[in-house]
């Protein structure tokens, strides 16, 4: 059984949170991998074309996306939502992921979202909705089928996928699936440990809007499928996370896989989408129909 959007960690200590709750912590230098997707990034952007950069879904700089359109006006759509906490990074880190997708197919959009400590979480969750609301309404002049809209994240990417599938997009006067997959990596699906560690000063989570957005017990609207991946060498607790997640969607019926992936950590796990030939990406390019 799932584990419910309940206490678990009380009495533990500092260390335990810093151990299991920190990536950065966990990874010794994310610097290095920082660095590397920048890399990934630059090799694969210089062989897409057409892009439209900075695409506003809403009032704020940071409310856009990046689109790189696949050949095929009738391709399918990917929609990525980047990690950080929710209160760093940038859709720019990981233009790999169009330099993988676009040449098999997949129309890709990279999205960024306004940050912490400028909003809250509640509001970065309704943002990531609105960006998907809007990607669905305007997929044509985005170079897509809106009809095979697709979304992913990792991190904190990862947790908004996970609380935008339990939006009914019905109440936008919208279908209910307009999101026909998703793929969630390394997600923070549990909130109560961010109360408790540095990088909170920014995130300000109290305990009330934590519950609000731990997604353990928030089912998917519809039983589209839903991939989970998480890194087999991060901290025990951390892929508990995801663990926990997978069990709560199949218990609601939702098809998918659960992806322990072997050998990666917090930053190398997303950066497996890369490499075309890589267990993640051929999950996503199946369940996109390009596999």
């Amino acid at each position: 059984m799932a584990a419910s959007n309940v206490p678990i960690y009380r009495g533990r200590d500092e260390a335990f949170f810093l151990k299991h709750f920190m990536p950065g912590t966990a990874v010794g230098d994310p610097e290095v991998w920082i660095k590397r997707a920048q890399v990934l990034g630059e090799a694969a952007g210089a062989n897409l074309g057409n892009v439209q950069w900075d695409v506003p879904y809403g009032e704020t700089p940071l409310r856009a996306v990046d689109v790189f359109p696949a050949a095929d006006p009738d391709s399918p759509i990917q929609l990525y939502f980047h990690g950080g906490y929710w209160r760093a990074y940038d859709k720019a880190n990981y233009r790999y992921i169009p330099g993988m997708l676009v040449p098999r197919g997949a129309t890709t959009i990279l999205a960024n979202y306004d940050l912490c400590p400028s909003v809250t979480l509640d509001e970065i969750v309704s943002q990531a909705i609105r960006c998907i609301a809007f990607v669905y309404r305007n997929g044509r002049d985005l170079g897509g089928d809106p009809d095979r809209l697709f979304v992913s994240g990792s991190s904190a990417g990862g947790h908004l996928v996970a609380m935008a599938l339990a939006h009914d997009y019905a109440k936008d006067g919208l279908p209910r699936d307009i999101v026909k997959g998703t793929l969630s990596i390394t997600g923070v699906h549990r909130l109560e440990p961010v109360l408790r560690i540095p990088v909170n000063e920014q995130i300000r989570l109290d305990e009330e809007m934590a519950e609000r957005n731990t997604t353990l017990d928030k089912a998917p609207v519809t039983g589209n499928p839903v991939i989970v991946a998480v890194g087999g060498d991060e901290p025990d607790e951390w892929v508990r996370m995801s663990v926990d997640y997978d069990t709560m969607l199949r218990e609601h019926g939702v098809p998918g896989e659960l992806m322990i992936v072997s050998g990666t950590h917090h930053y190398s796990v997303t950066q497996t989408l890369a490499d075309p030939h890589s267990r993640m990406s051929r999950g996503l390019l199946a369940m996109m129909g390009l596999g």
